[in-house]
C-alpha cells in the first residue's frame, strides 16, 4: 500500500484532523500540505463532502439543515516538484475505495428548494435522505429496497489551485451572473423561478471557510475572495464525472508553482448528472495517485481545461432500458435545441416509469442519481428539439423492470422525507 500522505479521522471535525486540515475554497495562497516527486505514488484520504454532517440514521432533517457554506473538504494541496504554470499535471488514479475500517455507509440527499435545490427541485422541493450500506464496492439501501449493484466509485472533485488572475476572472463573471439574475430572474435560461428558488452562483464568503494550513489572519482575508468549490471550472473542480474511476488519467492545467493538486467528494456510485444535487452515494474515501508533468503542455496542446482519460473498471452492465426527452418543458413550452430541458424530460420519464413498480418519486429520483445510468445528448441538430436520453441498467434491480412486467409492482416503502420546511 502506498504511504498515506493525507489522513483523515471521520469522527473528528474538519478543523481537528490528525494531520493537515482539509480546505474548502480555491485560492492561490493556500500552502501545500503534501509534497510529491514525479513518479511517486501516494495515498490521499478525504472526508465526505459535508465534513460529517450526515449520520447513519433515519432523520431527513440532517439533509434539510446541511450547512452548504462549509463544503467541500479537500485533501491537499499536493505540491508536485517541478510543475510550473503552463504545464499540464498528469494525475493517474491507481486505486480508490471507501474507508471501510472507519465508515461503512454512504448517503444520498434530495436538497430542499430553500437550501441548494437541485436539477428537479421544482418537482421535489422537500429534503429527503437515503442511507446506503457499502460492502466493498457493492451498495444497497434500506430506503430503496430491491436494488443492489456494484457501484462506479470515483472522486467527484479534483483539481489544482488557480492563479490570482484566474480567481479574479471567476469571481467577476459569476458576480455578473448573480447581478443579472437579481435584476431579471426570468432572463436566466433553465433556472426555476419562484419564492424559494436556488441561487445561480455561490459568491465568496468567510462563513464556513476552511483554508487549510494558512495563517489565521491571512486565511480570513483570503476567504473573502476564495472561490467556492461547488462548480467545475478551468482548474478542474467539482466535475462529478462517474467514469473517472480506478485506472483513470487526468491532465490538469497548471496555474501556480507546484500545480497544488487536491481531491475529495468521494462517491460510492453515481449516475450521469447527479440529478438530485446530492445525487451520488456520498462517503469518505481514499485514492492512490501518481504524478507526471507535461512541460509547456497548455500551449503545446492548446489546453486550458482538464483532459480526461477514463479508466476501464466496471461495473459492466449489458441490458438497459432507455428513456428519451425533448426540449419541450413540462407545461408544453417549446425550447430551441435545449439539452438541459431534454435531459430533465428524460429523467422525469424514468421516474414516472419506476413509480409503476411501486417506488415513490423520491425513491426513483435517488435510483437515477446513484445507479450508474448513462446520460447522453443524443441529438442536437434537428430544430427545434434537442433529444437527450437516460439509459438505466436493468441488472441493478432484483426483479425485471422491462415493459410488460408490471406484475412486479409492490409497496417498496419510501425514503425518509422531511415534513418541515427549512426555517
Amino acid at each position: 500500500m502506498p504511504e498515506v500522505k493525507f489522513e483523515v479521522d471521520v469522527d473528528s471535525p474538519p478543523d481537528e484532523q490528525p494531520g493537515a486540515n482539509p480546505f474548502n475554497r480555491w485560492h492561490p495562497d493556500i500552502p501545500a500540505a503534501v509534497e510529491a516527486d514525479v513518479g511517486e505514488t501516494l495515498r490521499l484520504e478525504a472526508l465526505d463532502w459535508t465534513g460529517g454532517q450526515i449520520e447513519d440514521n433515519d432523520d431527513p432533517n440532517e439533509i434539510r439543515d446541511v450547512d452548504l457554506t462549509q463544503v467541500h473538504y479537500l485533501a491537499g494541496p499536493v505540491h508536485v516538484n517541478g510543475a510550473e504554470p503552463g504545464d499540464l499535471l498528469k494525475v493517474d488514479f491507481h486505486n480508490m475505495g471507501p474507508l471501510n475500517d472507519r465508515a461503512e455507509f454512504g448517503f444520498t440527499g434530495t436538497f430542499s428548494q430553500q437550501n441548494g435545490g437541485g436539477f428537479l427541485t421544482d418537482h421535489f422541493p422537500d429534503a429527503a435522505k437515503s442511507i446506503w450500506d457499502i460492502d466493498g464496492y457493492t451498495v444497497s439501501s434500506r430506503h430503496v429496497p430491491d436494488v443492489r449493484y456494484e457501484g462506479k466509485i470515483h472522486p467527484g472533485l479534483a483539481g489544482c489551485l488557480p492563479s490570482k488572475e484566474l480567481l479574479e476572472e471567476w469571481n467577476e463573471r459569476e458576480q455578473e451572473l448573480i447581478d443579472k439574475h437579481e435584476e431579471d430572474p426570468d432572463s436566466i435560461p433553465n433556472h426555476p423561478t419562484g419564492e424559494a428558488e436556488p441561487g445561480v452562483a455561490n459568491p465568496p464568503t468567510e462563513e464556513g471557510a476552511q483554508m487549510g494550513e494558512m495563517d489565521p489572519e491571512e486565511a480570513e482575508a483570503a476567504a473573502q475572495e476564495g472561490a467556492r468549490t461547488v462548480p467545475p471550472r478551468e482548474n478542474g473542480g467539482n466535475h462529478d464525472i462517474k467514469d473517472l474511476s480506478i485506472g483513470s488519467t487526468i491532465y490538469f492545467p497548471v496555474y501556480v508553482e507546484g500545480g497544488m493538486f487536491a481531491v475529495g467528494d468521494f462517491h460510492a456510485s453515481q449516475g450521469d448528472g447527479e440529478i438530485t444535487f446530492c445525487g451520488a452515494i456520498e462517503m469518505p474515501g481514499y485514492v492512490d495517485v501518481e504524478f507526471d508533468i507535461v512541460k509547456d503542455g497548455m500551449d503545446k496542446y492548446s489546453v486550458d481545461h482538464p483532459i480526461f482519460e477514463p479508466g476501464h473498471r466496471g461495473p459492466n452492465f449489458e441490458d438497459y432500458i432507455t428513456f428519451s426527452g425533448y426540449s419541450v418543458t413540462e407545461d408544453g413550452e417549446q425550447r430551441y435545441l435545449d439539452s438541459h430541458t431534454a435531459y430533465r424530460r428524460a429523467c422525469l420519464e424514468g421516474i414516472e416509469y419506476l413509480k409503476q413498480f411501486g417506488y415513490t418519486g423520491q425513491q426513483a429520483l435517488h435510483i437515477l442519481g446513484t445507479v450508474p445510468v448513462e446520460g447522453r445528448q443524443s441529438g442536437v441538430v434537428d430544430v427545434p428539439n434537442a433529444c437527450s436520453t437516460l439509459a438505466l441498467p436493468k441488472g441493478v434491480f432484483e426483479f425485471d423492470v422491462s415493459p410488460g412486467n408490471l406484475d412486479n409492482s409492490a409497496d417498496r416503502g419510501d425514503l425518509v422525507v422531511t415534513d418541515n420546511p427549512l426555517e
